[in-house]
């Protein structure tokens, strides 16, 4: 099992993976190696539903637009997609019917450790 290295052809992040594996991520994405955060994008894209539905090509070539865009270092993109990414799907998991957890925070009355009183859950 030979591990090489490869270039995401959306945002340049080098990974070094397996043949098998970059065979198998090219077969998804027509022809073309991208790295885990940009197919996680491609998908969301091509499952979204929204009004252009995408087929997988269209959403490769969006998202390679998309990270065209930007001329920063590669890691920073990744760090930026992870946060939109969580935000995304944190907005789709808080709807109004659901009910928002219940929060714990500390008592004004906090003073050392071991005190009695050292905190108070709401």
């Amino acid at each position: 099992m030979e591990i090489e290295q490869v270039k995401c052809e959306c945002c340049g992040l080098k990974e070094d993976c397996t043949q098998d594996y970059i065979s198998q991520v090219k077969a998804k994405f027509d022809g073309k190696w991208l790295c885990g955060l940009c197919s996680e994008a491609v998908r969301d894209e091509v499952s979204k539903g929204s009004n252009k539905s995408f087929g997988m090509e269209e959403a490769v070539r969006a998202h390679m637009s998309f990270c065209g865009k930007f001329k920063s270092n590669p890691a920073i993109r990744v760090a930026d997609g992870m946060r939109q990414m969580l935000r995304r799907r944190s907005d789709m998991s808080s709807s109004p019917s659901s009910s928002s957890p219940k929060k714990y925070t500390r008592s004004a009355s906090t003073s050392q450790v071991g005190d009695s009183s050292s905190f108070s859950l709401y």
